[in-house]
């Protein structure tokens, strides 16, 4: 993990850095081949250009990714907070849904590697 990477999960209490850490876990277990690195003050993912990006919040972990993906899983969605844009919120006091997340992910990327997210 990189240097900026840590110190930013290491400035949140240790129950958001569990809940980042995990999601962390999540991307880079479905994307090894991803560059990790600090934009817009927050973890963001690429493989041929920007994929995802992650950032904690004070209820929630934001996961912003693109509107074609929340379209894809609107309905999986439907029991999350979205914006009509790219963001998903994930609150604090539920579990992260890892093979949802997956999906989400897998898809992000084909659509990057296809160009649909134009």
């Amino acid at each position: 993990m990189q240097a900026d990477i840590r110190e930013y999960i290491e400035g949140f209490e240790p129950s958001v850095q569990a809940y980042l850490l995990e999601m962390r876990r999540i991307i880079m277990d479905t994307i090894p081949d991803c560059t990790e690195k600090i934009a817009w003050g927050a973890p963001a993912y690429y493989l041929n250009g920007y994929l995802l990006q992650i950032a904690a919040n004070k209820k929630h972990l934001g996961f912003y990714t693109s509107p074609g993906t929340l379209e894809e899983f609107r309905e999986d969605l439907a029991v999350y907070k979205t914006n009509k844009k790219n963001t998903v919120q994930f609150p604090y006091d539920t579990k992260l849904p890892e093979a949802l997340i997956r999906k989400m992910i897998q898809f992000r990327q084909r659509e990057k590697l296809t160009n649909l997210d134009k």
